[in-house]
């Protein structure tokens, strides 16, 4: 028998049963690494769930320039407190705030609303794939005054802020996590659920060919597929689909790359940047050079890639990947940014060839 899932304004208590299990927590569709990895995590969840069943209205909100795993995670956590009858926001941190071409498919974009549109003092706050404060934007000061604020993450990186974290360094992507929510919740799959969590997951694992996948994430994929999302649209529009613009920028880009093999200890560093004017010649956003990086990352003679992305302001926005010998996530901290071990990134002010220096010398030199 399923479980009634938490009515709005109701809190979630021992008494709450169905056949003897807690109303929030129906029996899984299967076991997720979330669950099954994650044992210390599990009184913290309890607490969280109770938290959303006292809540009214429930603000989710991802990291700036939001990414698949990012933007999935808030619309299908919306989309599944909208089903249950809460009132719902999404957002992020930027002005103007722009979804990048690749997630327009996204379902639950209704949700979206500006960031000066969040309260000053939301109810209660949920946060999705944010690795650090700074990555809150304009929702920063917003996100911090909610009485709770629960950080749903993923990042090892992660340093721990919030008044709530569910926050699993084991998780390939911060989807995996929403899934749980949404079992604890009692919220059945559909395919608008299904799109989003497929495209957070399949964002964050490289399409299933980075380290972090396991057998549970592609059991995960599976539950997503049967229930008839058309994985192979999604995987188009995603990793397959670009404007002209976009090669005129890659190929710009590919001519200044730069091959540095002494650099990390003689592991070796490709670099190259996107100066803001040939996004602007070509029309090109900075989201829609984010796969820039797989392409860099290609060469066998480099262990690190790294791509520097200018805005209209001059600032730098670096996104570095490695193959295993190097922990980026480390070198980027050490930039006042973070990430995974094989993929992260960091913002700068200085001009490029001062970042490049200080990212060459924040690598390991043996």
């Amino acid at each position: 028998m399923t479980a009634e899932p938490v009515e709005p304004g109701q809190r979630a208590s021992s008494t709450d049963t169905v056949d003897g299990a807690l109303a929030v927590l129906p029996g899984p569709r299967s076991e997720s690494p979330a669950a099954s990895g994650a044992s210390a995590l599990a009184a913290e969840w309890q607490r969280v769930v109770e938290l959303i069943g006292r809540a009214g209205t429930v603000d989710l909100i991802c990291h700036i320039n939001p990414d698949g795993d990012a933007l999935g995670s808030a619309l299908a956590a919306g989309l599944a407190l909208r089903s249950l009858g809460y009132r719902v926001r999404v957002s992020f941190g930027d002005d103007p705030q722009i979804v990048p071409e690749s997630l327009s498919f996204l379902p639950g974009q209704e949700l979206l609303v500006p960031a000066a549109e969040v309260p000053d003092v939301p109810e209660l706050v949920l946060c999705f794939d944010v690795a650090a404060e700074s990555r809150l934007g304009l929702l920063h000061a917003k996100a911090f005054a909610a009485p709770a604020l629960v950080v749903i993450d993923h990042h090892a990186s992660n340093p721990g802020f919030g008044t709530h974290r569910l926050i699993d360094p084991t998780a390939p992507a911060t989807a995996v996590l929403v899934d749980e929510l949404l079992r604890r919740l009692g919220v059945p799959l559909d395919q608008d659920l299904a799109t989003c969590l497929y495209t957070g997951v399949a964002t964050d694992t490289g399409s299933f060919r980075y380290a972090a996948t396991t057998p549970a994430t592609h059991e995960l994929a599976g539950r997503l597929l049967a229930t008839g999302i058309r994985h192979d649209l999604i995987s188009r529009q995603l990793w397959d689909t670009s404007s002209f613009g976009y090669l005129k920028v890659l190929a710009g880009a590919l001519d200044r790359a730069v091959y540095e093999p002494d650099a990390a200890g003689g592991l070796g560093l490709v670099w190259t940047w996107v100066p803001y004017q040939d996004l602007a010649l070509f029309g090109v956003t900075v989201e829609e050079i984010e796969g820039l990086i797989d392409v860099l990352r290609r060469p066998a003679e480099a262990e690190v890639a790294l791509v520097l992305k200018q805005d209209p302001d001059g600032t730098l926005r670096g996104s570095c990947r490695a193959k295993g010998a190097v922990d980026v996530a480390a070198v980027c901290a050490d930039l006042g940014g973070g990430g995974h071990r094989f993929a992260a990134g960091f913002t700068a002010r200085e001009d490029v060839d001062t970042t490049v220096a200080r990212f060459r010398a924040a690598l390991p030199t043996s």
